[in-house]
């Protein structure tokens, strides 16, 4: 008994993304015809001329990897994956989102292509051989070649996110942006593309915290640190912030759909934020629309650094006041007393101005913005 053409069609198929071909199809066994009544039938689909998509029944819709591996095999052995199609495949984000397939193709292919297959946009980019790789059977340009050909293509945002993605990945090192630059020499957009790799920075881990920290840069308030680690007096680790300024103690959340959509992502932020409020730090969030407005990230920053800077003051005053009139401040050990200074205290001016009206407004000034603290007044204060 021989073997079922439709079972090793499917076994094909299992392998390529429920994809196979015609001529595959024809290998294994089936006619033209029996392709044809299969799609009739909506077993199979039509992906792409000369594609189909087996068990098509069993899919909601056509999944994405299944088109551009049917775009590249119908194609056939020239045709490879690039740009924003090589990046999805890659896992490199930033670029936007689009239903358009882009391939590579041989001059005369490429230019009859077009009319035939209006979903897929076809190049004639010269790719080296050693440029090539292939990801699960789909021909796709490497990463490196990959992130050259979009920074000469994108935007300065778009481009700084795509080479923060790869290098947080690993699919690109620091030493391999310097092989990007010599690819993009000589090439149209290669000026503004070397500007764009000097702002790469592989902690990002998200293109939204990519464009927050541009902003941040383009308004004058760059972050001191990306990914900044808060820990206590213990050195329990009371959280991470995307974006931090140790100085005024203020950190910037990028909040994507993908990893704060869910449920337990959002209960497990506001505990972060929890920690990090009542250890004296600053929360900032921050949306994809916040970014698309070039004066509100850096703003809304630079007013809670001003804020925290008079914070900082603040407590820089108390030490004064302690230092001079005496008391005792509580921390988590205890009650710290600090006997007030002999020299200071025997001028007559210093005890009058600590008990003056507007001294006693900025101590009460200083124990609203440091709430952890507690004053009590020594012997030199009245």
């Amino acid at each position: 008994m021989g073997t079922d053409p439709l079972a090793v069609v499917r076994a094909m198929a299992g392998a390529r993304d429920g994809i196979v071909t015609l001529a595959q199809a024809r290998t294994a066994g089936l006619t033209v015809h029996d392709v044809h009544r299969l799609c009739r039938s909506g077993r199979w689909r039509a992906v792409i001329r000369g594609g189909y998509l087996v068990d098509a029944d069993c899919y909601d819709g056509i999944p994405r990897r299944a088109r551009i591996r049917a775009a590249v095999a119908s194609f056939g052995a020239p045709a490879a994956a690039v740009l924003t199609t090589a990046a999805e495949l890659h896992g490199i984000a930033g670029p936007r989102s689009t239903q358009a397939i882009h391939l590579s193709m041989p001059g005369p292919v490429a230019r009859h292509s077009r009319l035939a297959h209006p979903e897929v946009v076809v190049h004639q980019l010269t790719v080296a051989p050693g440029q090539l790789v292939r990801l699960d059977g789909i021909a796709v340009t490497s990463p490196l070649r990959t992130v050259a050909d979009l920074v000469l293509r994108e935007d300065r945002y778009t481009a700084v996110c795509v080479l923060d993605s790869a290098l947080n990945r690993g699919l690109v090192t620091d030493d391999d942006l310097l092989a990007v630059s010599r690819l993009i020499r000589g090439r149209r957009g290669a000026v503004a593309a070397r500007s764009h790799l000097a702002e790469a920075d592989g902690r990002a881990q998200s293109p939204l915290e990519t464009r927050t920290r541009l902003r941040c840069v383009d308004g004058r308030v760059p972050p001191d640190a990306l990914q900044l680690e808060v820990r206590d007096d213990d050195g329990y680790l009371l959280g991470i912030g995307d974006l931090g300024w140790r100085g005024p103690r203020v950190i910037a959340e990028a909040d994507g759909r993908g990893p704060h959509g869910t449920p337990e992502a959002v209960h497990a932020d506001r505990r972060r934020q929890n920690r990090l409020v009542n250890a004296g730090w600053t929360i900032l969030r921050f949306t994809w629309a916040d970014t698309l407005h070039p004066a509100y990230v850096p703003d809304t920053v630079r007013r809670a650094i001003a804020v925290g800077e008079g914070v900082s003051r603040m407590r820089v005053c108390a030490y004064f006041f302690l230092v001079v009139g005496g008391g005792s401040m509580r921390s988590r050990s205890g009650w710290l007393r600090i006997r007030p200074s002999s020299s200071w205290s025997r001028r007559p001016v210093i005890p009058a101005l600590l008990r003056s009206p507007r001294c006693g407004a900025s101590i009460r000034a200083i124990r609203r913005a440091w709430p952890r603290w507690r004053w009590r007044p020594g012997p030199t204060w009245w």
